[in-house]
């Protein structure tokens, strides 16, 4: 940060106590620093499973750059679209306060940077710290166009827990052997589930267990009784993932950026759009030893059933038998795809490490169903009705399924008061009342298709409680909300009962996140207040389930002063 040389002689004693003033605020941002970065959007050639594709990539690396700066610090990133499609960028977790501009997802806050465009991102981070990530907000680009955001605490400020040796960032993706746009193109035309992927990834590398794939495995020497922390991101586009270490103890130490309660475990289970910071200890033989992730898949659908692999490798670990060989590296034991257990029992375990500011008078209690439905065909023959029994997949909350406008960006349609773009009539509570996970009528398994917002007032103190329903099936919907954090206070499997249920809530010590999981079959619960206004995706972390229409938006107001509402949109913002 620049400072202004002050002059050399103060004119009077008042003077000078107002520059010591200024000084002293001047110097509590000293440890603030600016980042200029480049990203260049473009395709590349990339090799995976024997195959080399015309891949989408973040200036040429896949992943993409990993960011690294510090609690305070502002970010100014220029997007250059040298891309076939249209594209933006998400930083998913930043609060970007009173910036909506800066959130990125295409039609919700911007418009898309178009092919030979580019936009300047610019947001500083504001009281948050740990492991976060950015990627393409723009159809299925995000399945190759991801990267880490490490923030590090303001200088002097030092970890809750012991200081780590070595950090290291684990990004879990996953990879198709075609074009991924492909892909979605396809499906959205049959209105079939789109196929799913080849391989899953650790670091943009396969692993060990596919073909073509064993030179290039990612490999991380460690020392022996050394502790690392790793940061684990889960980027894979439409798969929870079971992770876990041989022989090691996982002990949890943080979640989307919000510390917890340090507790241990063999395996951790992470939806995609969620981090995990993990630490562990070189406390084992000296050998190698497979860190691996595959699906936790829990929906009656089809999922990609292969594992990924990295390898932790003891810098003293012997060769092998053969001379100059290293040893085979000893695998994890990770829980069966379908272990809906085992990722209850590690979800119960998070808790904020401090009693939680949670909000107690509730403004606005929502109840919201979130799952799959079925759009039917007048010819159910037609090519593009290839979904169950002719029809075409479709998903909604509250019966209402999410259409994204083309015409304008709903933030910058409401900024300029252009009508017609949305409206702000979206359900409090699902419009009829059923067995939500029981068998449900096919009468209601048909959806509504609308651009609806919910209107908040400034600071009101907000409940949702995301009901899952087993319409076509029960399944996990990682839920994300943009703008905001919110405390877990609760859920539960079966249907949410207004009546009972609250008395269970943890109120005390609750998580902080900003994606979580409705148990498959289930309900659960988060409360947050709405202190950042404009407008805020909420939507199924799934890519399969948003362009079905499993998203929404709340449409904040402003508050009272410039202090609570949204700044004016950068000169450069572009245009539908």
């Amino acid at each position: 940060m620049e400072y202004h040389k002050l002059g050399d002689k103060p004119c009077s004693s008042h003077l000078f106590f107002a520059i010591l003033l200024v000084f002293v605020f001047i110097a509590s941002f000293a440890d603030a620093a600016i980042h200029f970065h480049q990203f260049v959007i473009e395709a590349k050639p990339v090799k995976r499973l024997c195959r080399t594709h015309s891949t989408i990539t973040v200036n040429g690396q896949f992943p993409g750059p990993t960011l690294e700066v510090r609690d305070g610090d502002t970010l100014v990133i220029t997007a250059i679209n040298r891309a076939r499609y249209n594209a933006t960028l998400h930083w998913h977790g930043l609060r970007q306060l009173r910036n909506p501009w800066a959130d990125g997802p295409e039609y919700v806050t911007q418009c898309p940077i178009q092919p030979g465009r580019s936009y300047t991102y610019r947001f500083t981070i504001q009281n948050q710290e740990g492991t976060l990530w950015w990627h393409a907000h723009s159809r299925w680009l995000r399945a190759t166009v991801y990267g880490a955001i490490i923030i590090y605490p303001k200088m002097g400020r030092p970890y809750p827990f012991l200081m780590p040796k070595k950090e290291i960032p684990i990004l879990l993706g996953e990879w198709w052997d075609r074009n991924p746009m492909d892909v979605l193109r396809q499906a959205l035309f049959t209105g079939a589930a789109p196929n799913v992927s080849d391989a899953f990834t650790i670091n943009g590398q396969p692993g060990d267990l596919y073909r073509c794939s064993s030179k290039e495995t990612a490999v991380f020497p460690v020392e022996a009784g050394e502790t690392i922390l790793l940061r684990i991101i889960n980027s894979a586009l439409n798969q929870e993932l079971f992770y876990g270490v041989a022989n090691h103890k996982l002990t949890v130490v943080a979640v989307d950026a919000s510390y917890t309660k340090p507790f241990t475990t063999n395996v951790i289970m992470i939806a995609p759009g969620q981090t995990t910071d993990v630490l562990i200890t070189a406390d084992q033989q000296p050998a190698r030893y497979y860190m691996a992730a595959h699906a936790y898949n829990s929906a009656n659908a089809p999922f990609d059933n292969t594992t990924t692999t990295a390898i932790l490798e003891y810098k003293s670990a012997p060769c092998g038998a053969k001379k100059g060989q290293p040893l085979k590296p000893i695998f994890p034991q990770l829980p069966g795809f379908n272990d809906t257990a085992t990722a209850t029992a590690f979800t119960a375990q998070l808790r904020s490490p401090y009693k939680a500011e949670v909000p107690m008078k509730i403004d606005e209690s929502l109840l919201f169903t979130v799952g799959l439905g079925l759009i039917n065909c007048t010819n159910p023959n037609s090519p593009r009705c290839q979904g169950p029994n002719g029809t075409r997949f479709a998903a909604s909350i509250n019966n209402v399924s999410f259409v994204f406008p083309r015409r304008n960006s709903l933030m910058q349609a409401y900024y300029q008061g252009q009508p017609g773009i949305f409206t702000t009539d979206f359900p409090p509570v699902p419009p009829i009342q059923f067995d939500y996970t029981g068998n449900v009528s096919r009468g209601l398994w048909q959806p509504v298709k609308a651009t609806k917002l919910f209107k908040l007032r400034y600071r009101s103190k907000v409940q949702i409680v995301f009901q899952g329903t087993s319409i076509v099936t029960v399944e996990n919907h990682p839920m994300h909300l943009h703008g905001y954090e919110f405390y877990v206070i609760g859920s539960g499997f079966g249907n949410f009962n207004p009546g009972t249920d609250p008395a269970k809530f943890n109120l005390i010590d609750p998580p902080r996140r900003n994606t979580i999981g409705t148990p498959p079959g289930g309900w659960v619960a988060i409360r947050f207040e709405a202190d950042n206004p404009g407008i805020w995706l909420l939507h199924c972390h799934i890519d399969t389930h948003l362009p079905w229409g499993l998203a929404m938006a709340f449409l904040v107001e402003n508050g009272v002063g410039e202090l609570q509402t949204v700044q004016p949109p950068p000169l450069d913002l572009p245009q539908c």
